[in-house]
């Protein structure tokens, strides 16, 4: 039987993440995609330029007719713009019982773009992360919303311990940022610099007290738009194909592993990968 996955995301017009991303991975693992559209951005590789967000109306008039019809295997949110798009996911999701939610809580662009603001990020901490099975942040999410700064894995594990106690059951550090980071601090110069072949890019997955970390070989490359978004969206597929958390963070792992060795590199700035 077909499984169907749902998300409710921004609309990146480019391609590289957001829905698209979101419905090119779902169908990936051979899910059926269906959509909600909280936020028109305004955005290509080398940046966001603006957004005209959707009502809680339109989410609603969105989303209801899908759940009607459909039963969702699982549902992944992404970009939630306002206070009021996010409490209307959360009376969605309790609604409808919906199982498998995946919240991937979108804050800031790559090059910088807040697609929200402080008040409505408190809103999507206290409604949508104690309904949520996962959370799944990067590193600049995570220091934003644990209120942290993360510089080595104690702060990784601190700052997942604060979102638990904010109510998320489990959490996804999404940890290329820290890579990035540990790497340009210990590195003095080019010739000190380690090969890539030594280097790993890590995530990390807590489930209650058990901390579970994911590793893949390092790739230089700057074909990352919409990684943290296909990460989300390939867990979404796995739980809805019925595989165990940890197997489905695994799975995912690899999948946006050799998406981004496959990149098709377009673009003038960040390049999407290949879902």
């Amino acid at each position: 039987m077909t499984k169907i996955c749902l998300t409710i995301a921004g609309l990146d017009p480019s391609g590289g993440a957001g829905i698209i991303a979101d419905i090119q991975t779902f169908s990936a693992f051979g899910c059926f995609a269906t959509a909600s559209i909280t936020s028109i951005t305004f955005q290509n590789t080398t940046g966001v330029f603006g957004a005209i967000h959707q009502t809680a109306e339109s989410v609603r008039g969105q989303v209801e007719p899908i759940v009607a019809d459909f039963e969702i295997a699982a549902l992944k949110t992404g970009m939630l713009p306002t206070r009021e798009v996010i409490e209307e996911v959360a009376r969605l999701v309790q609604s409808n019982n919906l199982k498998n939610f995946v919240v991937d809580p979108v804050v800031r662009s790559t090059s910088g773009f807040d697609l929200i603001d402080d008040e409505a990020l408190k809103v999507l901490i206290e409604k949508l992360f104690p309904l949520a099975d996962i959370v799944t942040p990067n590193l600049p999410e995570a220091e934003r919303i644990a209120n942290m700064k993360i510089e080595n894995e104690t702060n990784i594990e601190q700052a997942a311990k604060i979102m638990q106690s904010y109510g998320a059951k489990n959490v996804l550090i999404k940890g290329g940022h820290f890579e990035v980071k540990s790497k340009k601090a210990k590195v003095k110069s080019k010739d000190q610099r380690p090969k890539t072949e030594d280097r790993t890019a890590k995530d990390f997955l807590f489930i209650g007290n058990e901390k579970h970390i994911f590793e893949a070989e390092w790739i230089e490359t700057t074909a990352t738009h919409g990684t943290g978004c296909t990460l989300a969206a390939a867990v979404t597929a796995n739980l809805a194909l019925g595989k165990s958390l940890i197997e489905a963070v695994e799975i995912a792992k690899k999948f946006v592993t050799r998406a981004i060795k496959t990149a098709p590199n377009i673009g003038k700035g960040h390049s999407p990968i290949n879902h």
